[in-house]
């Protein structure tokens, strides 16, 4: 083991390609190794078979842990899959990257790993496994610096779970075989993401029935698979050997530890204790440790840097984590238990308490201390309380001070919250954990097309919270998607009562009293969500036909130029200015842009009846009557 140290130690003194930052020559970009990132979604590490869990098979992660190294104590810094995966991309904090719920853009200033390796003349492709990733909806920005990027289908008529909202870990692989073989000359940076954990817990065959009291696990077993899949298929393709490969989890499960069934609410271990395993090249230095162990505590910002360090490319100066290089290379010289000097601070964080109007927690994972910020704040031993059950929070304790002190100081380094909230002041999400779990599974419910489940799921979070306004606006939308819009209107009222703020609230609230032919009522809503949230064309352009039908047509083309402004291309838009127009005589102004459209979309009923009208205004009766005829003939078609 000493003979492997100094080895590589000598390597990475010689070579850019562990730890150098100096400049490649042609003969050295040649030969950069490939990178495969393999993350997959909601994996506790203590749920792995090299992890020491017994009850679930993971051949492929064990073998890929014995072919390299395996730390044991890796942590995410928050248990979200887009605030995560975001964060593993660009080597920063949620609080910096600024990501930190579903459908925040990323910024342009903070640099992807893509980005980087492309520029480094790397091919790179992203093979997604949930729609939560997709960078057209929920996840916009993760798609810089990826020649190819594996979005999901922008409609689908499919009811199915699978295609419209996740892919199973094989067909995510299916993807990524398919791309390898167009693009065969390296080097490339590929990203496989397996979503299978995620719940719904669903495995296929076989696995359902070998699981079939653990489903979790199943889901689990049957991502090993794919996993396995891919694997065997780079090696096949000789690109296996001299490539660094990377498999983590984005974060874990709750599995109903501490009140929580999935993620998101609470920082305690269950979620943020993910696997690491890292494979190098095997024509280096650090290829060359197999199975190697490292139990110093290690974060998911530490995966860029490595990868960094590895390819020689030079690392932005904002990263948060730093490269895991020197621990393996420190790993011979450390006697057992000897480890805490080489520990690094996990920062963890969730800002997904406040979407119901819940406070955000802040954590500090510091050796064998775990510190969390709440309302009522938590102390935790976690070599006395591994499963973190025995609160040692006092005021007056020292370890608290120092807990609190050193937060501090990492929080004076963060950005300011661009939504800054009182801690003190909202609930304590331990005491919101069973309403949080109800929800979740009315979301679930209402995605599998089980209505009538998810609206009892939703009453008795209603039982519990009274004035939960995510469970009134859940509600809403499920009246509103049943076309009960008396009701979708009175239950999203009591949502905007309760949360002001809410924008989507009231713009629904607006389409519910729109469709039950309430304009008064569908204007007031629509100006209130467009208050909170201008940028919004649908609520421009529903609001532009309730202006309409109130005769009010200058403010109908007010909100229809609004919505053109955003998407110029918008037929809607067109169409309702238009009328607009034409509503305040303004024929020879609706004149043009009718005769254009009409030329584009000949058969466009509306737009041909808007242009007779148009015509007729101007005194142009003959035309009138042959477009009216035109648009005759097409509805009796």
């Amino acid at each position: 083991m000493r003979r492997l140290a100094i080895f590589l130690g000598i390597t990475m003194l010689g070579t850019a390609a562990w730890g150098q930052n100096s400049a490649h020559t042609t003969a050295q970009r040649n030969s950069s190794p490939d990178v495969y990132l393999i993350t997959i979604d909601t994996l506790r590490a203590d749920h792995v078979g090299c992890y020491g869990y017994k009850q679930v098979e993971t051949p492929a992660l064990d073998a890929l842990a014995a072919d390299g190294v395996r730390f044991t104590e890796a942590f995410t810094h928050s248990p979200i899959t887009n605030t995560s995966h975001i964060t593993i991309m660009t080597g920063l904090l949620p609080s910096v990257h600024g990501v930190t719920d579903f459908g925040v853009p990323l910024s342009p200033q903070h640099v992807t790993a893509a980005e980087l390796l492309k520029k480094r003349g790397y091919q790179t492709a992203a093979f997604i496994g949930a729609v939560i990733l997709d960078s057209n909806t929920l996840a916009p920005g993760l798609d810089r610096g990826f020649d190819f990027y594996d979005n999901f289908p922008a409609k689908t008529d499919s009811k199915e779970r699978w295609g419209r909202v996740e892919r199973r870990g094989m067909e995510v692989v299916d993807h990524a075989e398919a791309w390898f073989e167009k693009h065969r000359t390296g080097p490339h940076f590929v990203w496989v993401h397996l979503y299978d954990p995620h719940d719904p817990y669903e495995p296929p065959p076989p696995f359902s029935e070998r699981y079939k009291d653990h489903l979790y696990d199943g889901e689990i077993a049957y991502a090993d698979s794919a996993l396995a899949r891919w694997i065997a298929f780079l090696k096949k393709a000789g690109a296996y050997n001299n490539a660094i490969v990377v498999v983590t989890g984005d974060h874990g499960e709750g599995l109903g530890e501490h009140g929580e069934e999935t993620h998101g609410l609470f920082l305690y271990d269950s979620t943020l204790h993910v696997p690491l395993v890292l494979k190098m090249p095997l024509k280096t230095a650090a290829g060359a440790h197999h199975g190697t162990v490292i139990d110093a505590q290690v974060r998911t910002t530490d995966i860029l840097p490595t990868i960094l360090s590895a390819t020689g490319v030079a690392a932005p100066a904002e990263l948060s984590g730093e490269s895991l290089a020197p621990l393996i290379s420190k790993k011979d010289d450390k006697k057992d238990g000897a480890k805490d000097s080489l520990n690094r601070v996990l920062f963890g964080e969730t800002d997904y308490p406040l979407r119901w109007g819940w406070a955000p927690l802040r954590a500090l994972r510091d050796g064998g201390t775990k510190w969390i910020e709440a309302p009522r704040p938590e102390l935790y031993d976690l070599q006395a309380d591994p499963k973190e059950l025995k609160n040692l929070y006092a005021p007056d304790n020292s370890k608290v001070q120092a807990m609190q002190a050193e937060m501090a100081k990492w929080k004076a380094k963060l950005p300011p919250p661009a939504n800054p909230a009182k801690v003190e002041t909202l609930p304590d999400p331990k005491d919101k954990v069973e309403v949080q779990n109800l929800l979740h599974n009315a979301m679930l419910a209402d995605d599998d097309n089980r209505p009538s489940d998810a609206r009892q799921f939703l009453e008795k979070a209603l039982q519990i919270d009274p004035a939960s306004p995510t469970a009134f606006r859940q509600l809403g939308e499920l009246e509103l998607a049943a076309g009960d819009f008396a009701k979708a209107a009175v239950h999203l009222k009591r949502a905007g009562e309760l949360r002001p703020d809410d924008s989507t609230a009231a713009f629904e609230l607006g389409q519910a009293m729109e469709k039950s032919g309430n304009w008064p009522g569908a204007r007031d809503a629509l100006e209130s969500s467009l208050k909170l949230a201008p940028s919004q064309v649908s609520a421009r352009l529903m609001l532009g036909r309730v202006y309409l039908q109130l005769k009010d047509a200058k403010n109908a083309e007010d909100q229809f130029e609004a919505a053109l402004l955003v998407d110029s291309s918008s037929s809607e838009g067109r169409l309702g200015l238009a009328e607009a127009q034409i509503q305040q005589s303004d024929f020879a102004g609706a004149l043009p842009d009718l005769e254009a459209y009409t030329k584009t979309d000949p058969r466009s009923v509306v737009a041909l009846r808007l242009l007779a009208h148009a015509y007729r205004g101007l005194g142009r009766e003959q035309d009138a009557k042959r477009i009216e005829e035109r648009a005759a003939g097409i509805e009796k078609k």
